[in-house]
């Protein structure tokens, strides 16, 4: 297919090319990643050696390491922009966008996006919400300080810690950015896959992978606005005097504020409203990549392709009822909680369902053990692990008791940001050689998956132990409390756990960027996989592919078939 010659910026900056926007989204979140890491290693640093000093510091943070020892202000930024960074701008863009925009055109056999204009606006628009959000820690009171939630009042009332000021409104500005990005994505995603599939290609031929992002789409379109709305109000709140989140009574030292009608209990329903279909925006993309990558390397078709797709439709529709599960210790009618506990237990039923049919996969298949699918059962582990945990924070009863503990910090990095960055890792993996025409290092990849694994569960599988022995979230000094004391020797073990899972990481981003020179060159389908998008040739051009769009002739998944000389038949092959 021709096109126009084009110039540096229009090929490499302002580009319609749905891969180059792909990979522009890959940049971005790996960079967000990295501070968002490096803001996890100062979070552990304080935890694993409370109140010492580290002089090197003071000079990078004057004010937050006064004197070289953390001050609690500094810390409570830490993980408030932790949790913004590592939730918003890596695991949503990186998977989503990154890999969404790179393959639901590959894998339904369209040349671009359908809106590629829109595309570029999306990923432009996210850009200054990156750059604002890095900005706010070096304002006046430093970076936002009142939680990744925002919970009013310390978010809604300028004066009540430092951070609420300058950094709370840069952060408030930094997400609407975040979310105009997201939903311009979202509408082009759902409108590609509905109107621009190849010839043969019914929706129940598609991969799971185009199938997550598609119920991703839609996720995001209805539940942004909840967020995007909240934060209207907020601003309101803090900057015209209103009290949408803000009853009477409250005084910040000896003032007495005037706002009066208003209850925080309003931006949490707006906040969780978008807050767990975002743990699925997390999740989705991760099962599609996981269920692609163990049916190529386990060389057998996925088990149960119908019931992953409607599982995938259930779960996308239960994480609109389960919100309430975050509020249970807010004071909300028993009655109402439990209804919450139904739902919330009724999504471990797709779920099981998906995990089931990831383990009657693997079972009995002779697996090729390659980066991408170590990766893959990663996810099998980890999902299954966090799953386990969530039982008991979706219980009223038990939550009550672990709500706002480390067990809880322990769950989320399990089945949200382990889960989703292992599946984002794998799907690297699996692609890399469709993005760059080129092979990553399988000794080096090995070595990542080894690391990183077993440094996760080094670092989050003792957080449970701490939450049950009364660890609240977000202390800046667990020693002040005599009966934390003891578990000082854990948290000093998970520190150092972290500072390996960090370093663990560098192996990949140096395994990333080298093998775009030195990789081994790729052929056009390196895994003998059975997906349309291995039919483009290696590296793909703008268009995708240089002659005719290839039809579907079947779905994705034939492998090993009785009868064939091949283990696999392409998806393009009649």
């Amino acid at each position: 297919m021709e096109h126009e010659k084009q110039g540096f910026v229009s090929k490499y900056v302002f580009s319609y090319d749905h891969k180059m926007i792909g990979k522009q989204y890959f940049t971005l979140a790996m960079s967000m990643g990295f501070i968002g890491g490096i803001l996890a290693v100062l979070i552990r640093l304080q935890l694993g050696f409370p109140s010492k000093p580290w002089p090197f510091l003071e000079n990078l943070f004057p004010v937050g390491m006064a004197s070289g020892i953390m001050t609690p202000e500094f810390y409570v930024s830490l993980f408030t922009m932790h949790g913004t960074i590592m939730v918003f701008f890596l695991l949503s863009l990186l998977p989503v966008s990154g890999f969404g925009n790179f393959l639901i055109p590959l894998q339904i056999g369209a040349r671009d996006m359908a809106f590629p204009f829109l595309n570029m606006l999306s990923f432009w628009t996210v850009v200054p919400g990156a750059i604002i959000i890095i900005i706010s820690f070096f304002v006046e009171g430093g970076a936002a300080a009142s939680g990744w939630t925002a919970y009013p009042p310390l978010s809604a009332i300028r004066s009540a810690i430092p951070g609420s000021d300058l950094g709370q409104t840069l952060w408030l500005v930094g997400m609407i950015f975040f979310v105009a990005s997201f939903t311009m994505g979202g509408l082009n995603f759902v409108v590609t896959i509905l109107n621009l599939r190849t010839k043969g290609l019914r929706m129940m031929r598609m991969p799971l992978t185009t199938w997550a992002q598609f119920v991703v789409g839609i996720l995001g379109l209805l539940s942004f606005p909840a967020l995007a709305a909240g934060a209207l109000l907020l601003t309101f709140d803090r900057s015209l005097g209103t009290s949408f989140f803000l009853p009477a009574g409250i005084f910040i030292g000896d003032t007495l504020m005037p706002h009066e009608g208003g209850t925080p209990l309003l931006w949490q329903h707006l906040f969780w409203f978008l807050g767990h279909p975002e743990v699925y925006i997390i999740m989705l993309p991760a099962m599609g990549f996981t269920s692609d990558i163990l049916a190529t390397f386990c060389r057998r078709p996925i088990f149960g392709y119908r019931s992953m797709v409607y599982a995938i439709g259930a779960i996308g529709t239960l994480s609109f009822l389960v919100w309430g599960h975050h509020m249970f210790v807010s004071g909300m009618s028993p009655f109402l909680g439990s209804l919450f506990v139904v739902t919330t237990l009724a999504i471990a039923i797709p779920s099981a369902v998906k995990a089931f049919n990831w383990l009657f996969t693997i079972a009995r298949a002779r697996i090729q053990f390659t980066s991408a699918s170590l990766f893959g059962l990663g996810v099998v582990s980890l999902f299954v692990t966090g799953g386990l945990t969530g039982i008991f924070l979706g219980t009223n009863a038990t939550d009550i008791q672990l709500h706002d503990t480390y067990f809880v910090v322990g769950h989320f990095h399990f089945i949200m940001a382990g889960a989703g960055l292992f599946g984002a890792f794998g799907a690297v993996y699996y692609w890399y050689p469709k993005m760059f025409g080129r092979m990553l290092s399988e000794r080096l990849g090995k070595i990542h998956f080894w690391i990183t694994f077993v440094a996760y569960y080094a670092v989050f599988f003792p957080m449970h132990y701490l939450g049950v022995s009364g660890m609240m979230r977000r202390i800046y000094d667990p020693n002040v409390y005599e009966y934390l004391q003891p578990l000082q020797p854990v948290n000093l073990f998970i520190t150092i756990s972290a500072f390996v899972l960090f370093a663990g990481q560098l192996i990949f981003i140096y395994n990333y960027f080298a093998s775009m020179r030195t990789g081994a060159p790729a052929t056009a389908n390196p895994w003998n996989a059975a997906g349309l998008e291995w039919s483009a040739p290696a590296h793909p051009g703008h268009g995708n592919w240089e002659g005719e769009i290839p039809p579907a002739h079947r779905w994705p998944y034939d492998y090993s078939e009785p009868g064939k000389k091949r283990d696999f038949t392409p998806q393009w092959e009649a």
